[in-house]
């Protein structure tokens, strides 16, 4: 996925009924194309060995 231009991420908050003040636009997107950017890295990894999570511990399933 492409970076958020700062017009970008002014229209989707818009439109999610948050609006932005106008010296907030490019902050917004910036932080924006890092956690997708952060959030692609995740989707590689390879969790297919990887329990699923249980409260309590690993005990607890036992």
């Amino acid at each position: 996925m492409p970076d958020l231009t700062p017009a970008d991420a002014a229209t989707w908050f818009a439109h999610a009924g948050m609006p932005l003040p106008e010296d907030r636009h490019a902050e917004v997107a910036a932080l924006a194309s890092r956690m997708n950017d952060l959030a692609a890295g995740l989707r590689e990894l390879d969790l297919g060995d990887v329990e699923p999570y249980r409260p309590g511990g690993a005990d607890a399933a036992r």
